[in-house]
């Protein structure tokens, strides 16, 4: 097919505009300059001279046997005589640690993570200008991993940040983080939110943002920033090995814990007294449940204020004080902010139907903790092997329960190893029904697909789904 030298032209001036690329234009100025890559240097200076290098020094015993560093712990070329060095007492020695933080007032008042000033006999932070000054802990809360630091008071002229709204934060938005990545001070790096509300299993109250602005060892403590210059979070944990997933701590979080630390020196959070756990699709199966949400109580604390409301072991948590309950994760969070003595609504399913209780709301405490008898044994049970319960075996094994069945060993590829069952698990309950004995486990009806088994392991008290077949 002939083509016209005006029409090569015109495509050819076509296929050219598609291959230019478009302009950016600055986010949040309409009126700003359009550039191909904008620069984010006055961000970054505007940042960085309130980002603060903090270094400690701690005290640590180690033992005091030269040997075990060439033979091994225990063991050295003296033979009888290794007791000579190996009863020398432990010595102690300095340690040096490294972190970041961030000025968020003028009085000179910084946040930075607790692990990085936990056990500190000397905190100095050096700030960008070359000042440097001794920090005192005002405040300290490993739950979150928050700490409120303070410098002396003589220091004048304190650049700071704003923490700003994390729960503005979507995925996808720019983000700075500014840090001492092995000791290289005040390093920019910058990313993007990857997600929001992250639950990695650091501690009761996750909730993490997560970046893919590099953060390393060093940066922990340092703030997280959007394009406005607010800090929205306070880079805290990066997965070893897992390059571009680092997390940080929200800011919304972070206020309600460093207004708690400035005021009190610690974190007062509200207790419901109820051990809960995820509820699955077979959970909601077993349970009859519309769809797989809430909160699933797997235990009641004696005397605590869901005992007092008459929540029971098997209620599901829908909400809670107003706010709903979408998982389990939800629910610490949520109570750990509702003031101490208020009486908060707690909406439950129970055996199908919605019911409203009312808990009134304690403190949380920092630590929630005969003659022999025959047993029965059972072999082969969902592929598990049970025994009674019995005082001896309580004494052996150091057991505080007193009923229930012990699992003493499951069969690789079993049901019961599939649906996770261990040895040493203590199960309480069949179907909802408790059982005390092999022989009640025995009885228990277990028609149907699965079986609802409810287990203590430890401490904790759980309900699992088993597959009958």
């Amino acid at each position: 097919m002939h083509t016209s030298p005006f029409a090569r032209v015109i495509s050819f001036l076509l296929l050219a505009t598609l291959l230019v690329p478009l302009p950016v234009r600055a986010a949040g100025n309409a009126g700003a300059k359009t550039e191909l890559f904008p620069s984010l240097a006055d961000l970054a200076e505007k940042i960085r001279p309130a980002v603060v290098n903090v270094s400690t020094v701690s005290t640590v015993k180690v033992p005091d046997d030269h040997f075990r560093f060439f033979f091994g712990p225990g063991q050295n070329p003296f033979g009888e005589n290794r007791r000579f060095f190996e009863d020398k007492p432990d010595r102690e020695m300095k340690q040096s640690g490294l972190g970041s933080g961030f000025i968020f007032d003028r009085e000179g008042y910084i946040i930075t993570n607790s692990h990085v000033v936990e056990k500190a006999d000397e905190i100095k932070v050096r700030l960008s200008d070359g000042r440097e000054f001794t920090a005192k802990v005002v405040g300290r809360d490993a739950k979150t991993d928050l700490a409120l630091i303070k410098i002396s008071s003589e220091a004048k002229d304190l650049p700071f940040l704003v923490l700003g709204d994390s729960t503005r934060a979507r995925v996808g938005d720019w983000v700075l983080a500014v840090g001492n990545p092995f000791g290289l001070e005040h390093s920019v790096t910058h990313g993007i939110i990857s997600a929001t509300g992250r639950v990695i299993g650091a501690g009761p109250y996750d909730d993490f943002l997560q970046t893919d602005a590099a953060i390393n060892p060093g940066n922990s403590g340092g703030p997280l920033v959007n394009l406005q210059g607010e800090v929205i979070g306070i880079t805290s944990i990066m997965i070893s090995g897992g390059q571009g997933v680092g997390f940080a701590i929200p800011s919304s979080s972070a206020k309600v814990v460093i207004a708690q630390l400035r005021e009190k020196g610690k974190v007062v959070r509200g207790w419901l007294g109820v051990t809960i756990q995820q509820v699955t699709p077979e959970i909601a199966e077993s349970f009859t449940l519309k769809e797989p949400k809430g909160a699933l109580v797997a235990d009641v604390a004696p005397g605590g204020p869901a005992e007092a409301a008459g929540i029971l072991r098997g209620d599901v948590i829908l909400s809670f004080d107003g706010k709903e309950i979408k998982s389990s994760s939800d629910l610490p969070r949520v109570v750990a902010a509702t003031p101490v003595g208020k009486e908060a609504k707690v909406r439950i399913v129970r055996e199908g139907k919605e019911i409203t209780k009312s808990a009134k709301i304690k403190e949380l405490a920092e630590e929630e903790a005969g003659e022999a008898t025959p047993s029965t044994k059972s072999e082969g049970v969902l592929g598990m092997k049970l025994e009674d319960l019995t005082p001896q075996i309580q004494k052996e094994l150091g057991i505080s329960e007193k009923d229930g069945v012990l699992v003493i060993a499951v069969q690789p590829g079993s049901q019961a190893d599939e649906a996770g069952l261990e040895a040493g698990d203590i199960i309480k309950e069949v179907n909802r029904k408790a059982v005390r004995t092999v022989r009640e486990f025995e009885a228990a009806p277990m028609k149907g697909e699965k079986v609802l088994l409810l287990v203590k392991r430890g401490k904790e008290t759980f309900y699992i789904s088993v597959p009958t077949k």
